[in-house]
Protein backbone atom coordinates (compact mmCIF):
# COMPACT_ATOMS: atom_id res chain seq x y z
CA UNK A 1 0.00 0.00 0.00
CA UNK A 2 1.11 3.74 -0.71
CA UNK A 3 1.99 5.84 2.62
CA UNK A 4 1.79 9.36 1.05
CA UNK A 5 -1.24 11.07 2.00
CA UNK A 6 -2.55 13.99 0.16
CA UNK A 7 -4.67 16.65 1.99
CA UNK A 8 -4.68 19.32 -0.84
CA UNK A 9 -8.35 18.23 -2.37
CA UNK A 10 -7.99 14.88 -3.33
CA UNK A 11 -10.68 12.64 -2.85
CA UNK A 12 -11.04 9.72 -0.06
CA UNK A 13 -13.44 6.80 -0.38
CA UNK A 14 -13.31 4.58 2.39
CA UNK A 15 -14.00 0.75 1.73
CA UNK A 16 -15.95 -0.17 5.74
CA UNK A 17 -16.53 3.75 5.98
CA UNK A 18 -18.86 2.64 8.85
CA UNK A 19 -16.09 1.21 11.53
CA UNK A 20 -15.52 2.98 14.86
CA UNK A 21 -11.59 3.91 13.48
CA UNK A 22 -12.48 4.82 10.08
CA UNK A 23 -15.47 6.84 10.56
CA UNK A 24 -13.68 9.14 12.98
CA UNK A 25 -11.10 9.14 10.16
CA UNK A 26 -13.54 10.24 7.43
CA UNK A 27 -15.61 12.68 9.37
CA UNK A 28 -12.76 14.64 10.57
CA UNK A 29 -11.40 14.70 6.70
CA UNK A 30 -14.93 16.09 5.78
CA UNK A 31 -14.99 18.62 8.23
CA UNK A 32 -12.02 19.61 6.60
CA UNK A 33 -13.92 20.01 3.40
CA UNK A 34 -12.43 17.13 1.51
CA UNK A 35 -14.66 15.22 -0.47
CA UNK A 36 -14.79 11.63 0.98
CA UNK A 37 -17.13 8.90 0.35
CA UNK A 38 -17.11 5.41 1.65
CA UNK A 39 -19.42 2.16 1.68
CA UNK A 40 -20.30 0.07 4.07
CA UNK A 41 -22.35 -3.12 4.30
CA UNK A 42 -23.73 -2.41 7.31
CA UNK A 43 -25.44 1.69 7.52
CA UNK A 44 -25.33 2.40 10.82
CA UNK A 45 -26.13 5.75 13.38
CA UNK A 46 -22.37 6.82 12.35
CA UNK A 47 -22.70 6.36 8.44
CA UNK A 48 -26.20 8.02 8.36
CA UNK A 49 -23.92 11.20 11.00
CA UNK A 50 -21.45 11.20 7.77
CA UNK A 51 -23.92 11.17 5.43
CA UNK A 52 -25.67 14.27 6.97
CA UNK A 53 -21.71 16.41 6.35
CA UNK A 54 -21.85 15.90 2.99
CA UNK A 55 -20.18 12.10 2.51
CA UNK A 56 -21.70 9.82 -0.26
CA UNK A 57 -21.91 6.49 1.23
CA UNK A 58 -22.41 3.24 -0.78
CA UNK A 59 -24.49 0.23 0.92
CA UNK A 60 -22.18 -2.26 -0.59
CA UNK A 61 -18.68 -3.22 -1.38
CA UNK A 62 -18.80 -3.62 -4.92
CA UNK A 63 -16.47 -2.75 -7.79
CA UNK A 64 -18.93 -0.38 -9.30
CA UNK A 65 -18.54 2.18 -6.64
CA UNK A 66 -15.11 3.09 -7.97
CA UNK A 67 -17.26 4.09 -11.57
CA UNK A 68 -18.51 6.92 -9.35
CA UNK A 69 -15.04 8.48 -9.85
CA UNK A 70 -15.23 7.94 -13.36
CA UNK A 71 -15.50 10.53 -16.14
CA UNK A 72 -19.16 11.14 -17.32
CA UNK A 73 -19.82 7.86 -16.36
CA UNK A 74 -22.25 8.65 -13.24
CA UNK A 75 -25.64 7.82 -15.68
CA UNK A 76 -23.94 5.00 -17.50
CA UNK A 77 -23.30 3.29 -14.02
CA UNK A 78 -26.89 3.93 -12.47
CA UNK A 79 -26.24 5.78 -9.61
CA UNK A 80 -27.65 8.77 -8.75
CA UNK A 81 -27.47 12.33 -11.03
CA UNK A 82 -25.29 13.82 -10.87
CA UNK A 83 -26.76 17.48 -9.21
CA UNK A 84 -27.61 15.37 -6.29
CA UNK A 85 -23.97 13.76 -6.05
CA UNK A 86 -21.19 15.57 -3.90
CA UNK A 87 -19.46 18.04 -5.81
CA UNK A 88 -16.39 15.23 -6.70
CA UNK A 89 -13.96 16.17 -9.48
CA UNK A 90 -14.49 13.12 -11.16
CA UNK A 91 -11.47 13.11 -13.33
CA UNK A 92 -9.06 12.74 -10.18
CA UNK A 93 -8.92 9.17 -8.80
CA UNK A 94 -9.62 8.79 -4.91
CA UNK A 95 -7.07 7.71 -1.97
CA UNK A 96 -8.68 4.59 -1.14
CA UNK A 97 -8.68 4.01 2.92
CA UNK A 98 -8.64 0.60 3.94
CA UNK A 99 -8.60 -1.08 7.35
CA UNK A 100 -6.72 -4.68 8.25
CA UNK A 101 -10.43 -5.75 8.41
CA UNK A 102 -10.40 -5.42 4.38
CA UNK A 103 -8.93 -8.12 2.39
CA UNK A 104 -7.15 -8.53 -1.52
CA UNK A 105 -10.18 -10.35 -2.46
CA UNK A 106 -12.95 -7.52 -1.53
CA UNK A 107 -14.55 -6.81 -5.06
CA UNK A 108 -13.51 -2.85 -4.13
CA UNK A 109 -10.50 -3.34 -3.33
CA UNK A 110 -9.41 -4.56 -6.47
CA UNK A 111 -11.53 -2.44 -9.08
CA UNK A 112 -9.72 0.18 -6.66
CA UNK A 113 -6.55 -1.93 -8.15
CA UNK A 114 -7.01 -1.98 -11.63
CA UNK A 115 -7.90 1.50 -11.69
CA UNK A 116 -4.43 2.90 -10.31
CA UNK A 117 -5.94 4.44 -7.13
CA UNK A 118 -3.56 5.50 -4.38
CA UNK A 119 -4.25 2.71 -1.85
CA UNK A 120 -3.47 3.85 2.35
CA UNK A 121 -4.17 1.66 5.43
CA UNK A 122 -6.26 3.71 7.85
CA UNK A 123 -2.88 3.98 9.86
CA UNK A 124 -1.53 5.86 7.25
CA UNK A 125 -4.22 8.33 7.19
CA UNK A 126 -4.16 8.85 10.97
CA UNK A 127 -0.24 9.50 11.41
CA UNK A 128 -0.43 11.87 8.75
CA UNK A 129 -3.01 13.61 10.74
CA UNK A 130 -0.70 13.46 13.41
CA UNK A 131 2.05 14.61 11.83
CA UNK A 132 -0.33 17.58 10.54
CA UNK A 133 -1.38 19.15 14.82
CA UNK A 134 0.77 19.51 17.70
CA UNK A 135 -0.38 15.71 18.81
CA UNK A 136 -1.03 13.41 21.32
CA UNK A 137 -1.11 10.32 20.53
CA UNK A 138 -2.81 7.16 23.64
CA UNK A 139 -1.28 3.97 22.86
CA UNK A 140 -1.82 0.69 25.38
CA UNK A 141 -2.92 -2.54 25.32
CA UNK A 142 -5.85 -1.03 27.96
CA UNK A 143 -7.74 2.01 28.00
CA UNK A 144 -6.57 3.96 25.29
CA UNK A 145 -9.88 5.01 24.54
CA UNK A 146 -10.89 6.77 28.04
CA UNK A 147 -7.66 8.39 28.65
CA UNK A 148 -7.33 10.10 24.84
CA UNK A 149 -11.19 10.86 25.69
CA UNK A 150 -10.42 12.64 28.89
CA UNK A 151 -7.58 14.43 27.46
CA UNK A 152 -9.76 15.18 24.55
CA UNK A 153 -12.47 16.56 27.15
CA UNK A 154 -9.51 18.32 29.01
CA UNK A 155 -8.16 20.42 27.07
CA UNK A 156 -11.58 21.03 24.85
CA UNK A 157 -12.78 22.81 28.37
CA UNK A 158 -9.15 24.55 29.11
CA UNK A 159 -10.45 25.93 25.57
CA UNK A 160 -8.05 24.95 23.79
CA UNK A 161 -10.17 23.41 20.72
CA UNK A 162 -8.63 20.24 19.73
CA UNK A 163 -9.19 17.53 16.88
CA UNK A 164 -10.09 14.75 18.64
CA UNK A 165 -9.83 10.70 17.07
CA UNK A 166 -11.07 8.08 19.53
CA UNK A 167 -12.18 4.63 19.53
CA UNK A 168 -14.91 5.06 21.23
CA UNK A 169 -18.10 7.43 21.08
CA UNK A 170 -18.30 10.28 23.55
CA UNK A 171 -21.31 12.24 24.55
CA UNK A 172 -19.29 15.80 24.81
CA UNK A 173 -18.67 15.70 20.73
CA UNK A 174 -21.59 13.14 20.03
CA UNK A 175 -19.15 10.81 18.25
CA UNK A 176 -16.07 9.53 18.11
CA UNK A 177 -14.65 12.83 16.54
CA UNK A 178 -14.78 16.43 16.49
CA UNK A 179 -12.23 18.90 14.48
CA UNK A 180 -10.90 21.88 16.33
CA UNK A 181 -9.78 24.78 15.49
CA UNK A 182 -6.18 24.66 17.04
CA UNK A 183 -3.43 23.06 16.42
CA UNK A 184 -3.36 20.46 18.76
CA UNK A 185 -4.98 16.67 18.57
CA UNK A 186 -5.80 13.77 20.36
CA UNK A 187 -5.59 10.24 19.16
CA UNK A 188 -6.21 6.90 20.32
CA UNK A 189 -3.40 4.89 18.67
CA UNK A 190 -3.83 1.23 17.97
CA UNK A 191 -1.67 -1.49 18.31
CA UNK A 192 -3.20 -4.46 17.42
CA UNK A 193 -2.23 -4.49 13.43
CA UNK A 194 1.61 -3.73 14.31
CA UNK A 195 0.65 -0.01 12.10
CA UNK A 196 1.38 1.96 15.60
CA UNK A 197 5.28 2.09 14.48
CA UNK A 198 4.04 4.75 11.77
CA UNK A 199 2.65 7.32 14.21
CA UNK A 200 5.59 9.89 15.43
CA UNK A 201 3.56 12.30 18.17
CA UNK A 202 4.77 15.67 19.89
CA UNK A 203 3.24 13.24 23.36
CA UNK A 204 2.77 9.76 23.13
CA UNK A 205 1.20 7.71 25.81
CA UNK A 206 1.83 4.32 26.99
CA UNK A 207 -0.48 3.23 29.72
CA UNK A 208 0.62 -0.58 29.42
CA UNK A 209 1.30 -3.32 27.65
CA UNK A 210 0.45 -7.02 27.13
CA UNK A 211 -0.44 -9.41 24.63
CA UNK A 212 -3.97 -8.84 23.23
CA UNK A 213 -4.05 -9.58 19.49
CA UNK A 214 -3.20 -13.36 18.71
CA UNK A 215 -4.12 -13.47 15.78
CA UNK A 216 -1.14 -11.44 14.72
CA UNK A 217 1.33 -11.65 17.96
CA UNK A 218 2.83 -14.70 18.55
CA UNK A 219 4.66 -13.44 21.73
CA UNK A 220 4.55 -10.80 24.35
CA UNK A 221 7.73 -9.73 23.13
CA UNK A 222 6.50 -8.98 19.58
CA UNK A 223 4.40 -6.66 20.94
CA UNK A 224 6.65 -5.07 23.25
CA UNK A 225 9.02 -4.57 19.83
CA UNK A 226 6.33 -2.10 18.37
CA UNK A 227 5.95 -0.34 21.38
CA UNK A 228 9.53 0.56 21.64
CA UNK A 229 9.28 1.31 18.62
CA UNK A 230 6.38 3.67 19.11
CA UNK A 231 8.59 4.84 21.98
CA UNK A 232 11.68 6.05 19.93
CA UNK A 233 9.20 8.11 17.57
CA UNK A 234 7.73 10.06 20.35
CA UNK A 235 9.02 13.45 21.23
CA UNK A 236 7.91 13.38 24.88
CA UNK A 237 7.07 9.59 25.86
CA UNK A 238 4.58 9.49 29.06
CA UNK A 239 4.27 6.02 30.50
CA UNK A 240 2.64 3.91 33.35
CA UNK A 241 5.96 2.36 35.64
CA UNK A 242 3.10 0.53 37.40
CA UNK A 243 3.16 -1.93 34.15
CA UNK A 244 5.76 -4.20 34.57
CA UNK A 245 6.60 -4.70 31.07
CA UNK A 246 6.55 -0.82 30.63
CA UNK A 247 9.09 -0.33 33.40
CA UNK A 248 11.33 -2.98 32.59
CA UNK A 249 11.11 -2.84 28.86
CA UNK A 250 10.97 1.29 28.18
CA UNK A 251 12.27 4.63 29.43
CA UNK A 252 9.54 7.05 29.63
CA UNK A 253 10.44 10.66 29.66
CA UNK A 254 7.62 11.21 32.03
CA UNK A 255 6.10 8.48 34.65
CA UNK A 256 3.24 7.86 36.42
CA UNK A 257 2.00 5.28 38.73
CA UNK A 258 -0.65 4.94 41.58
CA UNK A 259 2.63 4.53 43.46
CA UNK A 260 4.53 6.75 45.74
CA UNK A 261 7.51 4.26 46.07
CA UNK A 262 8.25 3.53 42.61
CA UNK A 263 9.70 7.38 42.50
CA UNK A 264 7.54 8.16 39.47
CA UNK A 265 6.97 12.07 38.40
CA UNK A 266 3.29 12.02 38.99
CA UNK A 267 1.78 9.70 41.61
CA UNK A 268 -1.00 9.87 44.41
CA UNK A 269 -1.92 9.75 47.86
CA UNK A 270 -5.28 9.64 49.90
CA UNK A 271 -7.05 7.35 47.50
CA UNK A 272 -10.71 7.31 47.67
CA UNK A 273 -12.58 4.83 45.77
CA UNK A 274 -16.08 5.22 46.17
CA UNK A 275 -19.59 3.87 44.40
CA UNK A 276 -19.84 7.34 42.71
CA UNK A 277 -16.44 8.19 42.31
CA UNK A 278 -12.80 8.30 42.84
CA UNK A 279 -11.20 11.18 44.83
CA UNK A 280 -6.79 11.37 45.18
CA UNK A 281 -4.46 13.79 45.86
CA UNK A 282 -1.94 14.26 43.23
CA UNK A 283 1.73 14.70 43.27
CA UNK A 284 4.44 16.21 40.75
CA UNK A 285 7.97 15.27 41.73
CA UNK A 286 7.43 15.10 45.11
CA UNK A 287 4.93 18.43 45.39
CA UNK A 288 1.33 18.54 46.07
CA UNK A 289 -0.57 19.65 43.00
CA UNK A 290 -4.09 19.24 44.55
CA UNK A 291 -7.19 16.92 44.82
CA UNK A 292 -8.40 14.96 41.46
CA UNK A 293 -11.77 13.87 41.80
CA UNK A 294 -13.35 11.92 39.06
CA UNK A 295 -16.66 10.24 38.27
CA UNK A 296 -15.17 7.05 36.73
CA UNK A 297 -14.57 4.49 39.09
CA UNK A 298 -12.07 2.16 40.36
CA UNK A 299 -8.08 2.37 39.70
CA UNK A 300 -7.50 1.58 36.05
CA UNK A 301 -9.60 4.97 36.01
CA UNK A 302 -7.51 6.80 38.31
CA UNK A 303 -4.13 5.98 36.11
CA UNK A 304 -5.99 6.77 33.20
CA UNK A 305 -6.67 10.39 34.78
CA UNK A 306 -2.91 10.54 36.25
CA UNK A 307 -1.75 10.32 32.42
CA UNK A 308 -4.49 13.21 31.39
CA UNK A 309 -2.76 15.49 34.24
CA UNK A 310 0.93 14.56 32.90
CA UNK A 311 -0.99 15.55 29.52
CA UNK A 312 -2.09 18.52 30.75
CA UNK A 313 1.16 19.78 32.45
CA UNK A 314 3.46 19.37 29.92
CA UNK A 315 0.93 21.34 27.37
CA UNK A 316 1.36 24.30 30.49
CA UNK A 317 -2.08 24.12 32.09
CA UNK A 318 -2.48 24.53 35.87
CA UNK A 319 -3.87 22.33 37.67
CA UNK A 320 -6.89 24.29 38.51
CA UNK A 321 -7.61 23.79 34.91
CA UNK A 322 -6.98 20.22 34.28
CA UNK A 323 -8.56 18.76 37.43
CA UNK A 324 -11.98 21.22 36.53
CA UNK A 325 -12.02 19.33 33.34
CA UNK A 326 -11.19 15.72 34.86
CA UNK A 327 -13.74 16.21 37.52
CA UNK A 328 -16.74 16.84 34.63
CA UNK A 329 -15.85 14.15 32.60
CA UNK A 330 -18.31 11.05 31.88
CA UNK A 331 -16.30 8.86 29.89
CA UNK A 332 -16.92 6.98 26.66
CA UNK A 333 -20.05 4.84 24.97
CA UNK A 334 -19.47 1.21 25.97
CA UNK A 335 -16.88 2.05 28.81
CA UNK A 336 -19.06 1.37 32.40
CA UNK A 337 -22.21 2.93 30.28
CA UNK A 338 -25.17 2.87 32.51
CA UNK A 339 -27.87 1.50 30.31
CA UNK A 340 -31.20 2.00 32.49
CA UNK A 341 -33.20 0.30 35.48
CA UNK A 342 -35.98 -1.43 35.52
CA UNK A 343 -37.56 -2.94 38.49
CA UNK A 344 -34.60 -2.35 40.53
CA UNK A 345 -32.20 -4.15 38.51
CA UNK A 346 -29.05 -1.72 36.73
CA UNK A 347 -28.29 -2.46 33.25
CA UNK A 348 -24.20 -1.69 32.38
CA UNK A 349 -22.63 -1.88 29.05
CA UNK A 350 -19.06 -2.68 28.92
CA UNK A 351 -16.22 -2.88 26.12
CA UNK A 352 -14.27 -5.35 27.92
CA UNK A 353 -13.30 -8.33 26.03
CA UNK A 354 -9.66 -9.02 27.75
CA UNK A 355 -9.06 -11.19 31.24
CA UNK A 356 -7.29 -8.20 32.89
CA UNK A 357 -9.85 -5.96 31.46
CA UNK A 358 -12.90 -8.09 32.30
CA UNK A 359 -11.15 -8.18 36.19
CA UNK A 360 -11.27 -4.24 36.29
CA UNK A 361 -14.35 -4.17 35.26
CA UNK A 362 -15.97 -6.40 37.44
CA UNK A 363 -13.88 -4.38 40.54
CA UNK A 364 -15.20 -1.15 39.34
CA UNK A 365 -19.10 -3.49 39.70
CA UNK A 366 -18.15 -4.76 42.89
CA UNK A 367 -17.68 -0.99 44.00
CA UNK A 368 -20.55 0.27 43.13
CA UNK A 369 -23.01 -2.82 44.11
CA UNK A 370 -24.82 -1.82 47.40
CA UNK A 371 -24.50 -4.39 50.38
CA UNK A 372 -26.64 -7.47 49.04
CA UNK A 373 -26.63 -6.87 45.46
CA UNK A 374 -25.62 -9.29 42.83
CA UNK A 375 -23.19 -8.80 40.39
CA UNK A 376 -24.31 -10.59 37.39
CA UNK A 377 -21.78 -10.99 34.32
CA UNK A 378 -22.78 -11.81 30.90
CA UNK A 379 -20.19 -12.00 28.55
CA UNK A 380 -19.42 -12.93 25.00
CA UNK A 381 -16.20 -13.81 24.07
CA UNK A 382 -13.96 -12.08 21.21
CA UNK A 383 -11.83 -13.99 18.69
CA UNK A 384 -11.52 -17.43 18.74
CA UNK A 385 -7.50 -16.86 18.96
CA UNK A 386 -7.95 -14.72 22.10
CA UNK A 387 -10.43 -16.66 23.76
CA UNK A 388 -8.04 -19.80 23.12
CA UNK A 389 -4.81 -18.06 24.00
CA UNK A 390 -6.10 -17.04 27.33
CA UNK A 391 -8.42 -19.45 28.56
CA UNK A 392 -6.88 -19.84 31.63
CA UNK A 393 -6.83 -16.32 32.31
CA UNK A 394 -10.30 -15.61 31.40
CA UNK A 395 -11.27 -18.32 33.31
CA UNK A 396 -10.02 -16.54 36.47
CA UNK A 397 -11.07 -12.96 35.89
CA UNK A 398 -14.54 -13.58 36.88
CA UNK A 399 -14.07 -13.66 40.81
CA UNK A 400 -15.94 -10.52 41.46
CA UNK A 401 -19.33 -12.08 39.44
CA UNK A 402 -22.04 -13.64 41.36
CA UNK A 403 -23.02 -15.05 38.64
CA UNK A 404 -21.67 -15.57 34.86
CA UNK A 405 -23.42 -15.89 31.76
CA UNK A 406 -21.74 -17.00 29.16
CA UNK A 407 -22.48 -16.62 25.18
CA UNK A 408 -20.73 -17.99 21.93
CA UNK A 409 -17.74 -16.44 20.59
CA UNK A 410 -18.41 -13.59 18.50
CA UNK A 411 -15.68 -14.29 15.95
CA UNK A 412 -14.94 -10.84 14.06
CA UNK A 413 -14.26 -12.37 10.59
CA UNK A 414 -11.76 -15.42 11.98
CA UNK A 415 -12.60 -19.15 11.00
CA UNK A 416 -13.91 -21.66 13.48
CA UNK A 417 -11.19 -23.93 13.68
CA UNK A 418 -13.57 -26.18 16.34
CA UNK A 419 -10.38 -25.44 18.82
CA UNK A 420 -12.92 -23.52 21.23
CA UNK A 421 -16.27 -22.79 21.91
CA UNK A 422 -17.99 -20.00 24.17
CA UNK A 423 -19.12 -23.40 25.80
CA UNK A 424 -15.59 -24.79 26.40
CA UNK A 425 -14.84 -21.19 28.79
CA UNK A 426 -18.08 -21.73 30.54
CA UNK A 427 -16.34 -25.32 31.35
CA UNK A 428 -13.34 -23.36 32.57
CA UNK A 429 -14.75 -20.34 34.66
CA UNK A 430 -16.93 -23.09 36.72
CA UNK A 431 -13.33 -24.48 37.93
CA UNK A 432 -12.80 -21.19 39.69
CA UNK A 433 -16.62 -19.66 39.76
CA UNK A 434 -19.34 -22.38 40.15
CA UNK A 435 -22.29 -19.93 39.54
CA UNK A 436 -21.41 -19.52 35.85
CA UNK A 437 -24.00 -20.74 33.04
CA UNK A 438 -23.91 -21.22 29.02
CA UNK A 439 -25.84 -19.70 26.78
CA UNK A 440 -25.22 -20.00 23.18
CA UNK A 441 -27.36 -17.49 21.48
CA UNK A 442 -28.48 -13.76 22.03
CA UNK A 443 -31.98 -14.50 22.28
CA UNK A 444 -31.28 -17.53 24.62
CA UNK A 445 -29.22 -15.19 26.57
CA UNK A 446 -32.34 -12.45 27.28
CA UNK A 447 -34.67 -15.20 27.48
CA UNK A 448 -31.80 -16.70 30.63
CA UNK A 449 -31.69 -13.13 31.98
CA UNK A 450 -35.48 -12.40 32.02
CA UNK A 451 -36.02 -15.30 34.28
CA UNK A 452 -33.12 -14.85 36.52
CA UNK A 453 -32.35 -11.13 36.98
CA UNK A 454 -34.40 -9.83 40.01
CA UNK A 455 -34.62 -6.80 41.75
CA UNK A 456 -31.53 -5.28 43.30
CA UNK A 457 -29.30 -6.77 40.32
CA UNK A 458 -26.10 -5.10 38.91
CA UNK A 459 -26.14 -6.92 34.86
CA UNK A 460 -23.28 -6.30 33.62
CA UNK A 461 -22.52 -6.65 29.54
CA UNK A 462 -19.01 -7.85 28.53
CA UNK A 463 -17.55 -8.06 25.41
CA UNK A 464 -16.45 -5.99 22.20
CA UNK A 465 -19.09 -8.27 19.59
CA UNK A 466 -22.57 -7.44 19.39
CA UNK A 467 -24.16 -8.87 22.77
CA UNK A 468 -25.00 -5.27 23.69
CA UNK A 469 -27.70 -5.34 21.18
CA UNK A 470 -29.59 -7.69 23.68
CA UNK A 471 -30.01 -4.90 26.32
CA UNK A 472 -32.65 -3.03 25.04
CA UNK A 473 -34.13 -6.27 24.60
CA UNK A 474 -34.41 -7.14 28.06
CA UNK A 475 -35.10 -3.33 29.48
CA UNK A 476 -38.19 -3.35 27.07
CA UNK A 477 -39.43 -6.83 27.90
CA UNK A 478 -39.28 -6.17 31.59
CA UNK A 479 -40.61 -2.33 31.17
CA UNK A 480 -43.88 -4.14 29.29
CA UNK A 481 -45.74 -5.84 32.72
CA UNK A 482 -45.23 -2.28 34.10
CA UNK A 483 -46.79 -0.57 31.48
CA UNK A 484 -49.97 -3.25 31.91
CA UNK A 485 -50.21 -2.54 35.20
CA UNK A 486 -50.11 1.40 34.86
Amino acid sequence: MSNSVDFSGKPFHFIGIGGIGMSALAYVLAKRQLPVSGSDLRPNHITRKLESIGTHIFGRQEASNLEFFRPRQTAEVGLNSPEELPAFNQSILPQVICSTAINTNNLEYKAALELGCPILHRSDVLAALIADYHSVAVAGTHGKTTTSSMIGYMLLEAGLDPTILVGGEVKAWEGNARLGESRYLVAEADESDGSLVKHAPEIGIITNIELDHPDHYDTLEEVVDIFQKFAKGCKTLIASVDCATVRDRLQPTISYSLHQDTNADYTVTSIDYRADGTTALVWEKGKALGVLNLKLLSRHNLSNALAAVAVGRVLGLEFGEIAKGIASFEGARRRFEFRGEVGGITFIDDYAHHPSEIRATLAAARLQARPGQRVVAIFQPHRYSRTLTFLEEFAESFTHADLVVITDIYSAGEPNLGQISGELLAEAIAKQQPHVVYQPTLPSVCEFLLQTLRPGDLALFLGAGNLNQAIPDVISTLCEPAKATS
